[in-house]
């Protein structure tokens, strides 16, 4: 169930930056009100999983993912460019998360 936690933290938390652009600043309240429900949701997401997993296991995940979903999702609705050093920062930060979760201190 830490997984599942965990993964939901990610999405809320990466909607929630991607949100963020669309703030114009925290003038427009749509966006801004995403934002913060955002990021409250993460944060109780976040600390579900860590009844079942470790501190640091749990925020090195969140962050890892939370960078990759948000780089993508801002390519995906903002258009916006990746180089190939993003592209191979990606997958360095993808290898991280593996090699986090194949460890046996989880």
């Amino acid at each position: 169930m830490s997984w599942l936690f965990l993964l939901l933290g990610v999405a809320a938390e990466a909607l929630s930056h991607v949100a963020l652009k669309a703030t114009d600043g925290f003038s427009r309240p749509i966006p801004a009100a995403l934002v913060l429900v955002g990021h409250l949701s993460a944060f109780l997401f976040l600390s579900q999983a860590m009844k079942g997993m470790p501190v640091g296991i749990v925020h090195a995940l969140w962050a890892g993912l939370a960078i990759v979903a948000v780089t993508l999702m801002s390519t995906l609705i903002y258009r916006q460019h990746l180089d190939a050093n993003v592209w191979l920062g990606m997958l360095l930060i993808a290898a991280g998360v593996m090699l986090i979760n194949l460890s046996h201190g989880h």
